[in-house]
This record gives structure tokens, C-alpha cells and sequence, in this order.
């Protein structure tokens, strides 16, 4: 999420939580046994039954982001693990800590190895984060005028590595919030509404990857998205007409398939129309000058 101060985002995403599905006993068993390894359990939880929410400072050190210490511990990605791991102000972190989500983004695993050994953790999270557009973070506010030059929005913004972007699925402006809708008395969809609806459309993913290790569409490989996302003639010629203007990468490609098949579970679609897949690729980064 990119946006002005003061625009809702860290509230957001501390509402991500809210609407997940419930988490089965095999992933709270999983969760559980990683606190208890960090020492972090409390005895008056002996399962937690919650998806964790972690939201690390940005001035997090590499071991404590990933894990590590003499005997290494879980860090706060393994902490998040069938959670949420947010990270508020991501151009803040070091470039070499932003690096090393890029592994386990991809394989849902984390592996520290020290002169005794090695030793893997679960690593499964839904990476959140929010940012400004620029240091002072009005760049492109309607209202207030943006103080920064040009070179530094350009270096602010590609302390962002492209490659671990690639691997961010949804990239969502965040306007500032006019008075009106902050003052607006209308009841609002609860969460519990919502989350309603993510269950429903994580069970439908658990019944198709029935049979696989799999438990929802982020966790697909090539194989599974051949199999699965099955795209209608309209949404193929929108794919291909995006690979071509856009340039996306094979990753990119595969996510996209994989978010519109989400967005077609959401409404109970068995078949990606082309309406999913123009939503799926309007979430992909905007080309930075």
C-alpha cells in the first residue's frame, strides 16, 4: 500500500487479520510449535487458535527478521508464519534485511545454517506493507504539495529492490481521506462479513488442491496453475495483450494467474473470465520512471 501519511494504511492492514479464514489444526499446530521453540508460548495457551500479526520495526536486524542467534531461533518471518507479517515504512529497512524476504517469499521456507548445522523453519506468511510515495510523502497528494526533487522520489522509491516487488501480488494506492467519508454515518461491511466470504472461498481451494500438500492458491507451482487455473478465451487474449504492453516476468505471469484464480473463488466462479484477470493484472506495480 502506497499512500500519504495519515491515510489509513497501518490500520488497514492491522484489519488484514480479521478476514482470514480460520486456521485448520494442522496450521495451529504449526504456529504453536514455533512459539514454543521461541519461548513465547504462554501456559495459558497451549494452541493458539489465532493467525499471528507481526509488525517488526524497521530497524530490525537480518537474525532478527530471519532467525539466528548461536542457536538459531525463529525470526519474525517463522513468528508469522500462517499469519501476517507487516512491515510499516518498507523503504526504512535495510536493503541487504529486504533482500532476504525474497527466498522465503518464494519457497515458504527459511533455512539458517551455522558451523553446527542447519536448521529450517516454516516461513508461510502473508507479506504486508505500506509505504509514502516519496520522503515527505505527499508526491501526487491533491491537497498538499510535495517538498521532495525529483532524484530523491527516484532514490527514495528504488530502495524497493524490482525483484522483490515482482514477488508482491497487489500494489493498492491509498488516497487521503476526505471529511465527508470519515464523518459519513453509514453502517460499513463488518469483517466478519467479509471474512465470511474468504472462508467459503478457502474451502473451495482446499477441496480443489484435495490430495496435494497444498492448502490455498498462493502455494500453487507451474504444475498446479496448469491444472487449475483454467482461463476462459476472453481472458486469454487479456493475458497475452498483458504479457506483451506490461513485460511480466514468468513469476509475474504465474501470479497473476494465481490472484484471478482468487478473485474467481470469491465469487464463486469455477472458470477465470477475463473480468478476473484485468482485476489481477490492474493490482501489478506501475512501471517506475
Amino acid at each position: 500500500m502506497s499512500g500519504p501519511p495519515g491515510s489509513g494504511k497501518t490500520l488497514l492492514a492491522r484489519a488484514v487479520p480479521s478476514i482470514l479464514p480460520r486456521m485448520l489444526i494442522e496450521e495451529a499446530l504449526d504456529v504453536t510449535k514455533i512459539y514454543s521453540v521461541s519461548g513465547m508460548l504462554s501456559p495459558d495457551v497451549p494452541l493458539i487458535r489465532q493467525r499471528p500479526f507481526r509488525a517488526p520495526h524497521h530497524t530490525i536486524s537480518h537474525a532478527g527478521l530471519v532467525g539466528g542467534g548461536r542457536i538459531p531461533r525463529p525470526g519474525e518471518i517463522s513468528l508469522a508464519h500462517r499469519g501476517v507479517l507487516f512491515l510499516d515504512e518498507l523503504p526504512e529497512f535495510g536493503q541487504n534485511v529486504l533482500e532476504v524476504l525474497r527466498q522465503p517469499l518464494e519457497d515458504k521456507i527459511v533455512t539458517i545454517s551455522r558451523a553446527q548445522g542447519s536448521i529450517t523453519y516454516p516461513a508461510s506468511f502473508m507479506l504486508v506493507a505500506a509505504m509514502n510515495p516519496c520522503p515527505c510523502g505527499f508526491y501526487g497528494d491533491p491537497v498538499r504539495e510535495c517538498t521532495c526533487s525529483a532524484t530523491s522520489i527516484a532514490r527514495y522509491q528504488k530502495r524497493i529492490s524490482g525483484p522483490l516487488l515482482d514477488r508482491i501480488d497487489i500494489h493498492v494506492e491509498v488516497p487521503r481521506v476526505d471529511y465527508e467519508k470519515l464523518a459519513d454515518k453509514r453502517n460499513v461491511e463488518a469483517s466478519s462479513t467479509v471474512q465470511v466470504r474468504v472462508q467459503k472461498a478457502r474451502e473451495r481451494q482446499l477441496q480443489r488442491l484435495k490430495g496435494t500438500n497444498l492448502t490455498c492458491n498462493s502455494e500453487m507451482g507451474p504444475a498446479e496453475v496448469r491444472d487449475f487455473c483454467v482461463v476462459d478465451s476472453g481472458g486469454e487474449k487479456l493475458l497475452k495483450a498483458a504479457m506483451q504492453q506490461l513485460h511480466l516476468s514468468a513469476r509475474a505471469f504465474h501470479r497473476v494467474l494465481k490472484l484471478a484464480r482468487t478473485i474467481a473463488d470469491l465469487v464463486d466462479s469455477d472458470l477465470i473470465a477475463a473480468n478476473h484477470v484485468a482485476e489481477a493484472i490492474q493490482y501489478r506495480p506501475k512501471v517506475r520512471s
